[in-house]
């Protein structure tokens, strides 16, 4: 009886302090970890996220940039860092899921961290510098053909979704070109537009406003549905290079063993901000289509990250692409 009386009153008593816990965290500022360079895609996602969320959290939210290794320095970070909610990761397709395939990383995508939302999904777009001659894709292609020794494209880093994206192209259309790797998607838009690089397979959240303005061409999006962001973009289907889907979306992760109740309340404000028209809004400007409720759940999120694993794992196998 004892016992029973003891144990009850543990349970209690951890119950308890999981509430406390849930209702004074944060007691200070959360840095959300991007693992790429100021600018870029992911950056700018972060920055508008970090600006409501602290509003939902009632502390400030400090965007850190950790670049290097095609996010995975970033992302180890994050899963060294201690289990108390004050250091957040955000990555997305190519970190967690590309890179554990063709690196070898000192963490494990799935078991060192813990799902909190996925909050947003984006395809990619074939863009170059506006001075290519080509004016539609096929045009492209056959530019690309006609002049592979002396084309460059610019990646996010080895192994990055722009890597990828351009490795898929070449295979699709038997070309070959130089890759400039770059420490983020910012650095290597800057060039692109600049005219050191002539073509990049970026995200749409990225090109988009570099498109409107001119400064460069955009000439397919790499999935089955145009984009409602930049409708007159055609996709990849209808341009002439079928199948070339590829789609970017981005999650929110904490280190393993986080409390669940920060886990919990963490998410909640998430979801809160996530459902803010002006963010949404924002997002959507960006090229974004806004996660489903059910993916902005840890459990959402962890079985939507798996389910990318076993699909893109055994095509980027049997593509060859290996990065040493």
């Amino acid at each position: 009886m004892t016992r029973m009386i003891t144990w009850i009153c543990g349970a209690a008593f951890i119950t308890s302090a999981g509430a406390v816990l849930a209702q004074t965290y944060p007691t200070k500022p959360v840095s959300i970890v991007v693992p790429f360079a100021a600018g870029g895609p992911t950056d700018v996602l972060a920055r508008i996220l970090a600006e409501r969320l602290a509003r939902a959290l009632g502390r400030q939210v400090v965007v850190e940039n950790t670049v290097g290794a095609s996010g995975s320095i970033g992302v180890g970070r994050v899963a060294k860092a201690p289990a108390d909610g004050y250091t957040v990761g955000i990555g997305h397709w190519s970190t967690h899921v590309v890179n554990p395939a063709v690196f070898n990383l000192n963490y494990h995508v799935m078991n060192d961290f813990d799902p909190v939302a996925m909050i947003c999904t984006n395809p990619q777009l074939v863009v170059s510098k506006k001075d290519v001659p080509a004016r539609n894709l096929k045009e492209l292609i056959e530019w690309v053909r006609a002049n592979q020794s002396k084309i460059s494209a610019g990646t996010a880093g080895v192994g990055a979704a722009s890597h990828i994206g351009a490795l898929y192209f070449q295979k699709q259309t038997g070309t070959s070109f130089q890759f400039v790797p770059y420490k983020g998607a910012g650095p290597a838009m800057q060039d692109l537009i600049g005219g050191q690089i002539d073509l990049m397979f970026d995200q749409a959240a990225n090109s988009l406003p570099h498109v409107r303005s001119g400064r460069i061409r955009a000439y397919a999006v790499t999935a089955k549905e145009r984009t409602s962001a930049a409708a007159e973009i055609p996709t990849v289907d209808e341009a002439g290079l079928p199948g070339l889907y590829i789609a970017i979306w981005h999650g929110i992760w904490l280190p393993k063993g986080t409390p669940k109740e920060i886990v919990a309340r963490l998410n909640s404000a998430i979801v809160e901000s996530l459902a803010d028209e002006t963010l949404r809004s924002r997002f959507a400007e960006l090229g974004q289509t806004m996660a489903t409720r059910e993916q902005q759940t840890p459990q959402g999120l962890a079985a939507y990250h798996q389910s990318e694993i076993d699909l893109w794992w055994p095509i980027i196998k049997a593509a060859n692409i290996k990065v040493e």
